[in-house]
């Protein structure tokens, strides 16, 4: 550091400060700013002065750090954690001082016999390597290969001495008999983004754990499979638990053969004999990526050596193709359709984004790779190039993709900036969107939106054309022809080659169909449509995995529709409907049923608009008014509502299969259509209430929602959680109209013509099912309760669990006054002051009541299982009963924002919160499909293959072993975060007791 002529300190012109340079959105602030000046007030003063005047002489970083502070509580928090440490960085050459930082650890770890300084050292090198990337990312000092390789360092460094302490500690235990990791028979995989040295901001680390016993040094008696296992648990503890100086990674260790069925360290042996018995295409796909990284390298090469016949096929695999295509089709149903909402948006598995293209880029060199070794980079960038060079694709293709994936992963990086967490969704709510705008460099929402459509616009349209000329797999192999009088040998032999178990059977079904028994199958042209899917359509059905129990939904499907002629004609057009019905009739066969009554609710599927942004409140009240005007009658008026819903149901319905609509949005949708309705209809109620009973002084009404109506976390099936309050002039109770009623008996009265228009079934079937139980004194109390009673019931006599419920009341309808009378009272409870031990104590022993219920044993019973959604929701509800008097921002009446609330505001630490939110989301997206496809408990056993695999992409998961791999650990962790934040305490508290 050199001191200018004028006094003001000068930084070398290599150091971070000297290079940093601000996006253009990023305003130049005039001195210090007061968030800036906030996080380095604890620094030793000679560390503080020196900051400042640091950056009083450079403009362009004290904007860079003024947008850190303004949208990033991690980086803030580390600069404020450790002021020292980021003056160092600043005065100093950001890659020169990771790499000496990794230097140093490693001999830190080295000379190192205890575990806990191990862990801390390995947690400082991974702070210090977070504040350099992302400040060096943001300041344009570093390119994003130099982002993903800085932290692809530092994982490989951490993993690799906390092996290497491992295999010391082993030797000192007499378990091994020699030190050091050569010819140690345990190598450590790097899969996945790791293994690309693509690592992004804030990444778990995939990896594949292999030993092998025959070449292990292992002491006598020692057994290499619980040895190995046991290394590997600690392994993990090492890098992923949090302690007071945070974590490395949180690893992820499902990408080995099935996952939900072995042990976390898995012998080359097995590993080699599951790849040639049953390796998918998509565990081809990650081994493309696969590194070496830890422990025994040499094993790791030798092992990818024995895989590379079962990666890359010597012929140009075009047997792949139609693999390809299911796997391009479990990503997304649809193609061609270019409307993305902005809001929330996944930009790495979302239409459009970085999984598009690496899957473009990986299953080209799939099936090119194994003739044209070039082709086998595990970088997906230069994978692009190799394709271009090689005539794979084209050099405007490459150009565009390569801009867009530099785009998506810096997006990507900045989101996970915020606060740490491995997410890859922008946020839902419009304002923080301008907010992560500003964040990005850009100036407004609007400005950021169009340039992030653009890409994953011509993303999208790259990836809609992947093998688009190749021929659809019924046309691959086989004849598939039905003659009118009698079954075809060669259709016969198709059929049981596509997996139907009684070809005849199936034969027989389709020449049905084609003689025209159902009805709607008899109309002239129709026959000519039909035969023209029914080769795709019964290939569809078999890819399923249930192909005979997927032709006799279809068979239900035909016979129950009224008319066929234009679904079949759009079918005949649009091949990915043909698939997408297949898919609801081998998954969803409720959904089959509304469909086939109301066929022409397809039609919506084929707007391209319709994978879009869901209609808002507004709109969606706007086309409900519009229908319901052209009602001739009460009784018409019901039915259209009911119609309406229906539509719009399976409207949701398809997305949620489709995968277009994350469950939380899909909940969201359930509940703003629910809301829509009982607004809608309560008005009209009400209308023709006063004509026939007249109003009350001062009269008030509020439609409550509780539950997941009130959380906005409905499915398909939920019923509505009602509570309705009211007030009126005491001094003048009785109704002006031509039947009087008398106070309360009005509200009752009125209550019940309400639930009456939700329920009552009509021609066009039932709305909703209503449950009043939620109101005070549940059902011994009346229908409706005066808001002057709820409030003293509120306080004096509810029980904790009615306290938890009310956590999640919402007013549907009310006039705006009344409406924040009843917003009022229900705040005043839940900020009410409360004893958290208490609180924790009741919640835990309601929780075992529940499980003594309803039992907890079964982890597919998502809600009520050992960490399912009740101990999420049971967590949640605790914050904000045991907080909100200190910290109102937490109550929400959404279980996810309430968690994100709470790690926002620091009531739960950012692992927690991110467990709890990805689980949340894992469980509700789980939920939605589940609702969706069966009426009874979830057997894994007893389900469909489609179906299998419908939840495997719902949870974002390859196949379903790793889906249950994840849901249980995911459970696991929850349960255990559950009593930690719960039991501890009330159970310390009853033994002083």
């Amino acid at each position: 550091m050199a001191a200018s002529t004028s006094g003001t300190v000068v930084a070398p012109a290599e150091s971070l400060v000297a290079r940093l340079r601000r996006a253009p959105g990023f305003p130049v602030p005039v001195g210090l700013p007061e968030a800036v000046a906030d996080a380095l007030a604890g620094a030793a003063r000679p560390v503080r002065v020196r900051l400042e005047t640091l950056l009083a002489a450079h403009d362009e970083a004290r904007a860079v750090l003024a947008a850190v502070a303004d949208h990033s509580p991690f980086l803030t928090d580390l600069i404020r954690v450790d002021p020292a440490r980021l003056l160092a960085l600043l005065e100093t050459d950001p890659a020169q001082a990771l790499a000496e930082a990794r230097a140093a650890t490693v001999a830190a770890v080295e000379a190192s016999s205890d575990e806990a300084d191990v862990m801390a050292a390995l947690r400082r090198l991974r702070a210090l390597t977070a504040l350099t990337v992302a400040l060096a990312d943001i300041g344009g000092v570093f390119d994003l290969a130099t982002v993903t390789a800085e932290l692809t360092a530092t994982a490989d460094a951490a993993i690799a001495a906390a092996v290497a302490f491992l295999v010391r500690e082993g030797m000192s235990a007499r378990k091994l008999r020699k030190t050091g990791v050569e010819g140690l028979g345990y190598s450590v995989l790097a899969m996945g983004k790791h293994g690309a040295r693509e690592l992004n901001y804030s990444s778990d680390v995939d990896l594949i754990v292999l030993y092998d016993p025959a070449l292990a040094p292992l002491a006598k008696d020692v057994e290499a499979a619980p040895f190995f296992v046991r290394m590997t648990q600690r392994l993990v503890k090492l890098i992923q638990e949090r302690t007071g100086e945070g974590y490395v990674a949180r690893v992820d260790l499902r990408l080995r053969p099935d996952p939900a069925s072995t042990p976390a360290a898995l012998s080359v042996e097995a590993a080699l004999d599951y790849y040639e018995r049953e390796g998918a295409t998509w565990e081809r796909a990650a081994y493309i990526k696969a590194r070496p990284i830890a422990g025994d390298i040499a094993l790791g090469h030798e092992f990818l050596k024995q895989l590379t016949p079962f990666v890359w096929r010597r012929a140009l695999d075009y047997a792949a193709v139609s693999d390809v295509h299911a796997m391009k089709q479990d990503i997304h149903a649809f193609r061609g359709h270019e409307a993305i909402a902005v809001e929330g948006h996944n930009v790495k598995l979302g239409r459009g984004g970085i999984r598009e293209i690496e899957f473009f880029a990986q299953t080209q060199q799939l099936i090119a790779g194994g003739r044209d070794p070039r082709l086998r980079t595990p970088r997906t960038l230069e994978a692009l190039a190799v394709l271009a060079q090689t005539g794979w694709i084209g050099e405007g293709a490459r150009t565009e993709l390569d801009e867009a994936y530099h785009f998506l992963r810096r997006v990507e990086h900045r989101l996970q900036m915020v606060a740490d967490a491995q997410t890859h969704s922008l946020p839902e709510d419009e304002d923080a969107l301008a907010g992560f705008a500003r964040f990005m460099g850009y100036a407004d929402r609007e400005s950021f939106a169009q340039a992030l459509t653009q890409r994953l616009t011509r993303v999208q349209d790259h990836y809609s054309k992947l093998f688009e000329d190749a021929p659809p797999r019924a046309a691959v192999e086989g004849r598939l022809e039905f003659p009118e009088e009698a079954d075809d040998r060669e259709t016969l032999a198709t059929l049981h080659r596509l997996g139907y178990a009684d070809p005849k059977a199936a034969s027989a079904t389709v020449r049905g169909w084609l003689a025209g028994e159902p009805r709607a199958l008899r109309a002239e042209g129709v026959r000519e449509e039909l035969e023209a899917i029914v080769p795709l359509l019964v290939d569809a059905l078999a890819r399923g995995g249930g192909p005979d129990a997927g032709l006799n939904a279809a068979d239900r499907f035909f016979r129950e529709m009224p008319t066929a002629q234009r679904l079949l004609a759009a079918l005949r057009h649009n091949p990915d409907l043909v698939r997408l019905l297949a898919t609801i009739l081998g998954t969803a066969p409720r959904l089959g049923e509304m469909l086939a009554h109301r066929p022409s609710l397809l039609d919506a599927l084929l707007d391209p608009a319709f994978f879009g942004a869901l209609p808002d409140e507004p709109e969606l009240a706007a086309r409900l008014a519009a229908d319901l005007a052209q009602a001739e009658n009460e009784e018409d008026r019901l039915d259209r509502a009911r119609r309406f819903r229906q539509e719009h149901h399976v409207l949701i319905s398809v997305r949620i299969l489709s995968g277009t609509l994350p469950a939380a949005r899909a909940g969201e949708a359930f509940a703003r259509l629910a809301d829509v309705l009982i607004r809608s209809l309560e008005e009209g109620v009400i209308a023709r209430f006063r004509a026939a009973h007249g109003t009350l002084a001062g009269a008030e009404v509020a439609v409550l929602a509780m539950g997941k109506l009130g959380g906005r976390e409905m499915t398909a099936g939920s019923d509505l959680d009602l509570i309705v309050l009211y007030d009126f002039d005491e001094e003048h109770p009785d109704s002006d109209g031509p039947r009087p009623l008398y106070g309360g008996q009005y509200f009752a009265r009125l209550t019940q013509r309400i639930v009456s228009a939700l329920t009552t079934p009509t021609n066009a079937g039932q709305l909703y099912e209503v449950d009043l139980r939620l109101r005070p004194s549940g059902r011994s109390g009346p229908v409706a309760t005066s808001l002057p009673r709820f409030e003293v019931y509120q306080a004096e006599e509810a029980w904790t669990w009615e306290h938890m419920a009310l956590t999640r009341a919402r007013v549907v309808a009310a006039s705006p006054a009344f409406r924040a009378r009843v917003e009022g009272a229900i705040h005043h409870v839940l900020a009410g002051e409360r004893d958290p031990h208490r609180l924790a104590a009741d919640i835990v022993d309601m929780r075992g009541a529940i499980a003594d219920e309803k039992g907890e044993d079964d982890p597919w019973d998502l809600k009520y299982a050992r960490g399912g959604l009740v101990d999420i929701e049971f967590i949640a509800q605790y914050l904000v009963l045991a907080h909100a008097a200190h910290e109102p921002r937490i109550i929400d009446t959404s279980t996810l924002r309430v968690i994100e609330a709470a790690q926002r505001v620091g009531l739960l630490d950012v692992q927690d919160g991110q467990l709890l939110a990805d689980a949340c989301r894992l469980l509700h997206d789980l939920t939605q499909v589940l609702r969706l496809a069966i009426t009874e408990p979830f057997k894994p056993a007893e389900a469909s293959p489609a179906l299998r695999r419908l939840l495997a992409r719902a949870g974002a998961m390859p196949d379903f072993s790793t889906l249950e791999a994840h849901l249980f650990e995911t459970q696991r962790l929850v349960r255990a975060t559950f009593e930690r934040l719960l039991a501890a305490e009330p159970k310390r508290r009853r033994k002083r007791a």
